[in-house]
């Protein structure tokens, strides 16, 4: 019972026949708690359980949490590979109860999990409390047997939880195991506790009380339990393990990462081959819960750990991607527990992948910037933090690889100074990340919230209907009434206004009463059920509590239903063409358009969108009913719907059927229709109302994110016809019929490419026969061949053709051409050939000739560098300093620099 699997499962199973409801693990973003970039504790999906704001049908639960500790507050990145028990991905254990049973019989069932079912030795255990907690200090001599010396009363925050400044709190009490004296350190609250004999594994929170203010605490009602055991480390005891990483599952990971790169897995690269186990762990599980790698937010976290990781691969070795190879033994290893791991495999493999092949272009490109970016340094200066910034923020380029490559070099990188680009970077994102969860909403909207109560939605069967005025806000006050001409908003106490939400705009329509008309030009959602219909007064008065008629714009209603309807269609189309792991990721559902967003690591292909249209339309074309059915979640999901990422579900959905099962399908069964989603929008009666999808647009959103755009109905014929008379015109401007237009358009392509090639060649060979004239042959120059042109009729662009060519028919030399274009600027090109460019670097002889030209600067490589400026009238002068520095020699072997 050693393995993590079968730890794991054990625990699951103890504390299921003692009462407790298994609850599967919530994702790493967190749907409850604004606060938090990632879960980081068991205990996150059940915060508002424990404050009283949510009801579960359950007052025990159980789970295995799957966390994430790498951003923010809870930031353990940097020491993870180098000490034995960090992560960034970990599992944390936890039993709870809510209101249920307390300090008595927690205690008791994490003595009989530790002691009979993983039978750790009792004496090789001991534990710690608060030090007022003597309830609890009673009860492990109790219960446990334990001798008050190994009884540790701890007198500082170490035991004592607190959920914040306010709110429920109470005492812990923490269990250590003794690792024998063969390693170092002391007893919790000794001077050495610091050491690793004493390993502490599991914590047991008693919420008992709830903080009101500093220095006011009460007892709760119905007091809690909270507990916390890491998998990696009761892994780790179990087997004997010195560490988290000689596990049997980071074992199994590290082996196939030492496999692929050829180390010893156990040799000086150990750390590096540990931090690739770990970090493949955290990346693939955001991937599989919805983080796509970016720059800003959760994403840019993800981004982090992924190209530390990648940097780690490189240090041992690999010069090809390697993580995405490492995703099947993963899986293997925890697919079992985690099934959303097997499903999102391939998203996983292809983001793994396409993001480490970046990371080594990137990897390439910063180490030429760099090297340009040094050059003229003085000896031993350090690099600017702004320019470190500058190849951190716009090319990806890590500050430590900046360091590590400089380093190398005897230079460092002025820190201080990049941290200072680096907090005015992170105050503007502060500004536009709003945090995880759902953000807090203006106290306004909970202080109408109390008062009125939820906005009853009768939208789905109803575009006309009456409701009572509950409240009305002018400039973001209450108040008693709007009068003719005002703009305002309007609560009511029922309505068959669509509020915003979902990506599905708001309805619009109009309010009357006799003498009274409202224009509604928009619904907001607020809070979940508040409807805030927005728009103007155009007749009468309305006052608090009067009765109006409410009539929403049908014809716009009910193009926007067919939108909706559509994006259902084209989400299942995606899934069977692209594969299972596309998950929506944004949508905009309005009356003229709709939009989807959707995970995907690449661009499709126009064979594969064609595919998804024709998928789509054959639902569409099949007239099938839609369906909408009110289900618990649990059922909803467990009946196939799907439920969108980012979505707050109640204890009951609403489940969108629609279309019939397709043999392409993806799980389609005789029982199941093609789509099936979890859904709070309007849609169509039947597939047929949608009348036609035309796929207007593709392109990419973010990393690992795709768009499509699409069209209905009216608005798809409309544009449909506007590409076919297109097509008509191109095909009478080409004199061909329509069939032929594309192929007669493509040989007049390439003619015009043909005829462009051949005319920069005649103008090259014109230019030069000209500067042939002026100076018929190479000088010769302290022995030196050297052959200087000055060409006109050439665009700047080809003056690198052209010097190297003629650096080809020179044999041994160098060359220097400077072309001035139709706008009077000035480009100059100096090329050596290859047996002399230890003697004379090409970089240094254009930035000689480049203040003729009014430029300064230039850049290339040693055997070809380019330089330009605004002065055309200094062609002749430019070519002259590269010959006056040849005769002085100033470009002598290493001296260049």
């Amino acid at each position: 019972m050693n393995g993590v699997n079968e730890i794991r499962a054990c625990f699951l199973d103890f504390f299921k026949k003692n009462g407790h409801e298994i609850v599967p693990s919530s994702p790493l973003v967190p749907r409850n708690d604004p606060t938090l970039m990632f879960t980081n504790a068991g205990m996150v999906q059940f915060k508002n359980v424990f404050t009283g704001l949510e009801k579960r049908p359950y007052a025990r639960a159980a789970t295995a949490q799957k966390c994430v500790r790498a951003g923010g507050k809870h930031n353990d990145l940097d020491n993870v590979g180098y000490t034995a028990r960090h992560h960034t991905f970990f599992e944390m254990l936890g039993n709870f109860s809510f209101g249920d049973y307390f300090k008595p019989l927690a205690i008791e069932l994490a003595w009989k999990l530790i002691t009979q079912e993983f039978q750790l030795p009792k004496d090789r255990l001991l534990v710690t409390v608060y030090h007022t907690d003597d309830e609890a200090f009673d009860l492990w001599r109790k219960i446990a047997g334990l001798p008050e010396s190994k009884i540790i009363r701890i007198p500082t925050s170490d035991n004592f939880w607190a959920m914040g400044d306010t709110g429920p709190c109470g005492p812990c009490s923490e269990i250590f195991f003794d690792q024998g004296d063969r390693l170092q350190g002391g007893p919790p609250g000794s001077p050495d506790e610091n050491g690793d004999r004493f390993l502490e594994f599991w914590n047991l929170v008693f919420m008992q009380f709830e903080q009101l203010a500093p220095g006011e605490r009460v007892d709760l009602p119905r007091p809690s339990i909270d507990t916390g055991m890491g998998l990696e480390r009761i892994a780790a005891l179990l087997q004997g393990a010195p560490s988290n990483y000689d596990i049997d599952l980071m074992r199994a990971l590290i082996l196939a990462v030492a496999g692929l790169v050829d180390v010893d897995p156990d040799g000086p690269q150990k750390a590096s081959c540990r931090v690739v186990a770990d970090h493949l762990r955290a990346c693939a599980f955001l991937i599989a819960d919805g983080v796509t790698p970016s720059n800003e937010g959760r994403g840019y976290v993800l981004r982090r750990i992924m190209r530390r990781a990648m940097r780690h691969a490189q240090l041992l070795g690999a010069r090809e991607p390697v993580m995405w190879r490492l995703v099947p033994t993963l899986t293997h290893e925890m697919g079992q527990a985690y099934p959303e791991l097997v499903r999102a495999e391939p998203l996983i493999v292809e983001t793994l992948r396409l993001e480490e092949g970046r990371f080594i272009d990137t990897l390439a490109r910063g180490l030429s910037i760099l090297d340009d970016a040094v050059r003229d340094l003085p000896e031993g200066a350090a690099l600017p933090g702004e320019t470190a910034f500058r190849l951190y923020d716009t090319y990806g380029f890590p500050l430590d690889l900046t360091q590590d490559a400089l380093r190398a070099r005897g230079r460092a990188v002025d820190v201080p100074g990049f941290d200072a680009a680096m907090e005015r970077q992170r105050a503007e994102a502060r500004k536009a990340w709003a945090g995880s969860g759902e953000a807090a909403t203006d106290a306004l909207w909970y202080a109408l919230r109390e008062k009125t109560g939820a906005t009853e939605f009768l939208g789905y069967e109803a575009e006309e209907a009456e409701g009572v005025v509950a409240a009305l806000i002018r400039e973001g006050r209450v108040v008693d009434v709007l009068r003719a001409g005002e703009a305002g908003a309007i609560i009511l106490n029922q309505t068959p206004f669509y509020g915003e939400s979902g990506g599905q705009v708001g309805d619009i329509g109009v309010m009357t009463a006799p003498g009274v008309k409202f224009r509604v030009t928009d619904v907001q959602k607020k809070l979940g059920d508040l409807f805030v219909h927005e728009g103007v007064v155009e007749e009468g008065e309305i006052r608090e509590g009067q009765a109006l008629e409410l009539v929403v714009d049908h014809a716009r209603r009910s193009a926007v239903r067919a939108n909706h309807s559509a994006t259902h269609l084209l989400h299942e189309a995606l899934r069977i063409v692209l594969g299972d792991h596309v998950a929506q990721k944004g949508s905009l559902v309005a009356p003229d358009r709709l939009r989807f967003d959707f995970a995907h690591p690449k661009p499709i292909a126009r064979e594969e969108l064609a595919r998804v249209a024709d998928i789509a339309n054959r639902a569409v074309l099949e007239n099938a009913s839609v369906v909408t059915r009110l289900m618990a979640v649990d059922e909803a999901i467990e009946s196939g719907a799907r439920a969108l990422f980012g979505e707050k579900y109640g204890d009951e959905v609403r489940v969108v059927s629609m279309g019939y099962p397709q043999e392409a399908s993806a799980g389609a069964g005789a029982n199941r229709a093609f789509s099936v989603e979890l859904c709070g929008g309007t849609h169509v009666s039947r597939t047929g109302d949608i009348g036609l999808i035309a796929i207007t647009g593709e392109s990419a959103v973010a990393a690992g994110v795709r768009r499509i755009e699409a069209k209905t109905a009216d608005e798809a014929r409309r544009w449909l016809g506007a590409r076919s008379e297109r097509l008509d015109t191109l095909a009478a401007l080409l004199k061909s019929p329509e069939g032929e237009a594309e192929r007669r358009l493509a040989a007049l392509v390439e003619e015009r490419r043909r005829l462009e090639r051949e005319l920069a060649d005649a103008r090259k060979k014109l230019a030069m026969g000209a500067g042939a004239a002026a100076s018929e042959g190479p000088q010769e120059i302290a022995g030196i061949k050297f052959l200087a042109r000055e060409v006109a009729g050439v665009e700047l662009k080809e003056l690198k053709s052209l010097a190297d060519e003629t650096k080809q028919g020179l044999g041994s030399g160098v060359v220097a051409i400077a072309g001035v274009d139709g706008d009077g600027k000035a480009g100059v090109v100096v090329a050596v050939t290859p047996d002399l460019v230890d003697r004379f670097d090409a970089v240094a002889l254009v930035r000689l000739a480049a203040p003729a030209l009014g430029g300064k600067g230039g850049g290339g490589r040693r055997d070809m560098a380019q330089a330009g400026g605004p002065n055309g009238a200094g062609a002749t002068q430019a070519l002259a300093a590269v010959a006056d520095a040849l005769r002085g020699a100033r470009m002598v072997g290493d001296d260049a620099a």
